[in-house]
């Protein structure tokens, strides 16, 4: 018999734009199953004044503090506060600039959201994320090989969100539908440069998924073909067709988060460099 699911409030103060505590804290709570965190997310947190606010909401509803902040006489204000409340409260990133500062041999900047800074590598993620919107559900480019990697597959196995996900860490994707009976581009099989790589699914999955996206469409749409899972294993059965039939290596997305999927793709990227 399963436990009842129980629920803490987590809070994540930062200076900055709290990505890093988000992705921190849903790391670590994802491995509570039985308890749920309701998350406080207070970005942009500078000044004293912000701290005293978002501490009063703490003490109204408290819970594990994390936090991380460049200034260390509000770090010094959060500590006291959250022990005196008998909170308990870890600042996320001091641990890792210890690690480093004694590695390195040299103190951290302690520059406010140092990550998010204008800089090359920034406007190469913008660039890739425009590329990538431009060249979704089969908008080839001009030449396949602008792109680094593209993304083959029957409808609904994740090629959308896991292009613009590779787009944010600065990779040119492309996706293109295979269809079943409908031979693939012949540009594609030329490029050169690009990773190219086909997203599978199992039949179950890839109905399911069908299924909850149906609503919208258009009345002439065929509900029950597109749905149907031995017309779904047909489509299947041709995407790994055209995979083998080049050597285009395949993922297997039935039980994988957009994340998952696209760090097996990095690794398969950085293989084949």
């Amino acid at each position: 018999m399963s436990k009842p699911q129980s629920y803490f409030h987590l809070h994540l103060i930062s200076d900055a734009t709290g990505e890093t505590l988000l992705a921190a804290g849903r790391a670590a709570a994802s491995q509570y199953k039985d308890a749920r965190a309701i998350e406080h997310i207070y970005p942009l947190i500078r000044t004293t004044k912000q701290v005293e606010k978002v501490l009063e909401e703490i003490e109204a509803e408290p819970g594990i503090i994390l936090y991380t902040m460049v200034d260390q006489d509000l770090a010094a204000i959060i500590d006291a506060r959250c022990a005196a409340m008998g909170l308990p409260y870890v600042s996320v990133l001091e641990p890792v600039l210890t690690v480093f500062q004694s590695y390195l041999g040299t103190p951290a900047g302690r520059r406010v959201g140092a990550q998010h800074v204008l800089d090359a590598d920034y406007f190469r993620r913008i660039d890739a994320l425009n590329f990538t919107m431009e060249h979704d559900d089969g908008q080839l480019p001009p030449n396949m090989n602008d792109a680094d990697i593209i993304l083959i597959g029957i409808s609904r196995t994740s090629k959308t969100p896991t292009s613009i996900y590779l787009a944010n860490r600065g990779i040119k994707t492309v996706n293109i539908p295979i269809v079943l009976g409908v031979p693939m581009p012949d540009s594609l099989a030329k490029a050169t440069k690009p990773l190219i790589v086909g997203l599978i699914a199992s039949a179950e999955r890839i109905s399911q998924v069908r299924e909850n996206r149906l609503l919208g469409s258009t009345p002439s749409f065929d509900i029950s073909s597109y749905t149907d899972r031995s017309q779904i294993s047909a489509e299947l059965a041709y995407a790994r067709q055209i995979c083998s039939r080049h050597g285009w290596p395949m993922i297997d997305v039935s039980r994988r988060s957009i994340e998952e999927t696209a760090a097996a793709i990095v690794a398969l990227r950085g293989k084949t460099r």
